[in-house]
């Protein structure tokens, strides 16, 4: 094992000097994966040091998610404190979902889960679990909504056409999770948006009622904090008035920008918070731990044990059952994720995991007001997003964002709103200082000037 440390280190070292200079790694394209890359299996193994060669090849040709230069995705960074949690979990490689065989590292995820209860405003009866991803905790928040809606589903599957309601700019796990739980896709209503991408509150009222006229059964509201694009909040105390006159569920999808539960100064975007049913996010964007880390909670426990618990005395073999988070997770072997967020957090405290939240909106307005200042650029999101949409001298924003990647300079993505194509520069980095922000402004003109020919006719 220490040897496997040592190559582990070696190989670290090796990515980290190298992000120094090349803070996004050189493009290998997909056609050219398997010639540029020997990522081949055979019936023998090869010598240890070819072994070490391949493997550090293999990493510094991997993008480079926690440098500078990367913009591109809902997650981005490298927390020390973080990392350190989750190689120690990597090292004790405890599936949590027993007391027996994951003892004390139950304690750290209740511990997590307890505290963003507690945050939220809930009380004792309120719990959680850990899921793979914020798909999976959109799906779980799906199960019990059905569940609650109708006990009997689980066992008889489901017999009449439930209704699902989402905005138009929710996330694309929706659908999906529609389709796995038996509700069906075709099933799920797309409330239009507002002209900042929040879900059109009235539209919602409307289709409930149209929908319970033709005899449909409209079950559960998922409302998202931070949409993926433009990072909108939904309205909650609204929607939850009529999810309370229709008896339906409400979730809240916070896998994008639910962490701001954390940040005296931002909360105020997911206003009345403590009146859902289930709320999900994902501490591995805004919070910054390594993928995965996503949580889910719901405001009374009774849902995740009536949705998700299931006997098996091959397992369960220790007493209180709420240390045996199996009875309360989808998942039955399941890694230690809650260990990275604990160490990030126990080492920073509450106050310091806010300062990361407003630090990421801080960089947004850094970004924005020098698209504001700088007449080449057109602004398209709003404030109070970390999602900071523009385009940049009327080139097409996937032409550049593209060229950007080819030519090894940036990483960020492009998205759309309505009829509007952008370039979408995501500031969720906290690693990230002022000074990078005008960086990635400063990488993005020189770039076009440099290579004008691959933007003609735009800047003829």
């Amino acid at each position: 094992m220490l040897n496997t440390i040592e190559k582990f280190e070696k190989i670290v070292r090796a990515l980290l000097s190298d992000e120094l200079t090349n803070p996004v790694s050189e493009l290998v394209a997909s056609k050219d994966l398997y010639t540029t890359l020997d990522l081949s299996l055979s019936e023998n193994g090869i010598p240890d040091d070819e072994f070490e060669h391949l493997l550090k090849d293999l990493v510094l040709k991997t993008p480079r998610t926690a440098t500078n230069a990367f913009f591109n995705q809902l997650f981005g960074g490298r927390n020390e404190k973080a990392v350190l949690g989750d190689l120690l979990a990597v090292i004790l490689n405890s599936s949590m979902y027993t007391y027996k065989v994951a003892g004390p590292q139950v304690g750290v995820e209740k511990i997590l889960l307890r505290e963003t209860c507690k945050i939220i405003g809930w009380d004792s009866n309120s719990d959680g679990t850990f899921a793979s991803g914020g798909s999976m905790t959109n799906y779980m928040a799906m199960v019990m909504a059905r569940d609650a809606f109708d006990q009997a589903i689980k066992f008889e599957g489901v017999q009449r056409k439930m209704i699902v309601y989402t905005s138009k700019e929710s996330h694309y796990s929706i659908p999906k999770n529609a389709a796995f739980s038996g509700i069906g896709r075709n099933n799920v209503r797309y409330v239009p948006c507002d002209d900042f991408g929040k879900m059109n509150v009235s539209e919602l009222s409307k289709m409930i009622v149209e929908d319970k006229q033709n005899g449909f059964a409209p079950m559960m509201v998922n409302l998202t904090a931070g949409t993926t694009v433009m990072g909108a909040f939904d309205e909650i105390p609204e929607v939850k008035k009529i999810c309370d006159a229709h008896r339906m569920w409400i979730h809240l999808d916070g896998a994008y920008c639910g962490s701001v539960l954390f940040s005296k100064t931002y909360k105020h975007l997911i206003n009345g918070v403590e009146l859902v049913d289930s709320f999900s996010y994902n501490a591995h964007k805004m919070i910054g731990t390594p993928v995965t880390c996503s949580i889910i909670v719901a405001r009374n426990k009774k849902h995740l044990h009536d949705s998700f618990s299931n006997e098996a005395s091959y397992l369960y073999q220790t007493d209180h059952d709420e240390f045996n988070l199996g009875k309360t997770s989808l998942q039955c072997g399941r890694r230690n994720d809650a260990l990275k967020f604990w160490t990030l957090w126990k080492s920073v405290g509450t106050n310091g995991l806010e300062r990361i939240i407003d630090h990421q909106f801080d960089l947004a307005d850094v970004a924005r007001n020098y698209i504001k200042s700088n007449s080449d650029y057109v602004l398209y999101s709003f404030e109070e997003s970390i999602s900071v949409c523009f385009n940049y001298k009327g080139i097409p924003a996937r032409k550049i964002c593209t060229a950007l990647y080819e030519h090894s300079q940036l990483l960020v993505s492009y998205g759309s709103f309505r009829q509007d194509e952008f370039i979408r520069l995501v500031t969720i980095n906290a690693q990230n200082k002022k000074e990078d922000i005008l960086n990635f402004f400063q990488t993005l003109e020189s770039f076009v000037e440099e290579h004008s020919a691959l933007f003609s006719p735009v800047l003829q």
